[in-house]
């Protein structure tokens, strides 16, 4: 009776150390111990009341300082770190972030065609049925290759190396830019150069082109320009003024803005200035029509 006893206490110490092993195992954040368990003393026979605890304590000293259960622990913790490390990898950068030319000429695409769509069923109240989709197509054309990739180069990449203090202007705070001299100059400068250069001299020209491209009968890109700029030469006092009524105040806002707000500012502010351009250049114009309003 008195060996059941003895066999019954080990069996209950080996439980609890399988347990606590279990335990630092499931946790993260704990380390690997065993915990020091005395077998409880057999009231029933003095002769392994004695010897019992002395023998536990030694088997549990012993399993401590094993070979295999430093192996063990190693294996454990490097198991532990490894799974520590990998347990939240980091996030994976936005598609605009990592791909910021790419997502520049998807946004200026769907925001041409949506304004020229929104134009034609809203402002002019034509069904789905009614809608001109080669009108719409010229507003996908010029939205990819004009204001998507062209307009990209010319105020990120050319508008670095013409205005040196841009990314620095930038960063800086509203009370600051006021304080910086040369970076509201060449603030005014881009102003300047967007309202009487890239406007009137790239924008325009280039929208009629396209336009020709897509209404006209040649094939010839001398006919798209020359037509085009014709058409546009007629349009001209018009389009100017009311380029120059919303593009520079727009202007004046958008650089003194951070660098990662001007373009999703300045397309919005398109959204409304494509609807316009829409409505009023969007349909195909003859040439004798603009010589008349002329």
């Amino acid at each position: 009776f008195g060996f059941n006893l003895f066999f019954i206490s080990k069996l209950h110490t080996n439980m609890i150390r399988s347990h606590s092993l279990l335990t630092r195992l499931i946790t993260p954040n704990s380390r690997l111990y065993i915990p020091k368990v005395r077998a409880p003393k057999c009231q029933y026979s003095s002769q392994y009341s004695s010897s019992t605890p002395t023998t536990s304590t030694s088997a549990a000293s012993s399993f401590r300082s094993s070979p295999f259960l430093a192996s063990l622990r190693t294996t454990i913790s490097t198991t532990r770190r490894s799974l520590t490390t990998n347990a939240a990898p980091e996030a994976k950068e936005s598609f605009a972030k990592s791909n910021p030319f790419a997502f520049q000429i998807g946004v200026a695409t769907l925001k041409t065609s949506a304004a020229d769509l929104l134009t034609q069923v809203v402002a002019e109240k034509k069904s789905f049925g009614e809608i001109d989709w080669k009108r719409n197509g010229v507003f996908v054309v010029f939205g990819t290759f004009y204001l998507g990739a062209f307009q990209w180069f010319i105020m990120v990449t050319k508008y670095r190396v013409w205005f040196p203090t841009m990314d620095a202007f930038a960063k800086l705070s509203f009370a600051e830019k006021l304080k910086h001299k040369a970076g509201m100059i060449d603030a005014g400068k881009m102003v300047l150069f967007d309202v009487f250069v890239h406007m009137p001299m790239m924008y325009f020209p280039a929208y009629y082109t396209i336009k020709e491209f897509v209404f006209g009968d040649s094939w010839s890109p001398i006919d798209w320009v020359t037509t085009g700029v014709g058409k546009y030469i007629g349009n001209f006092k018009e389009d100017f003024t009311a380029m120059a009524k919303l593009w520079g105040p727009s202007d004046c806002i958008q650089f003194v803005l951070p660098l990662h707000i001007r373009m999703p500012f300045r397309h919005c502010v398109s959204f409304f200035w494509t609807a316009y351009v829409s409505f009023t250049r969007g349909a195909e114009q003859k040439m004798e029509e603009v010589v008349e309003e002329k």
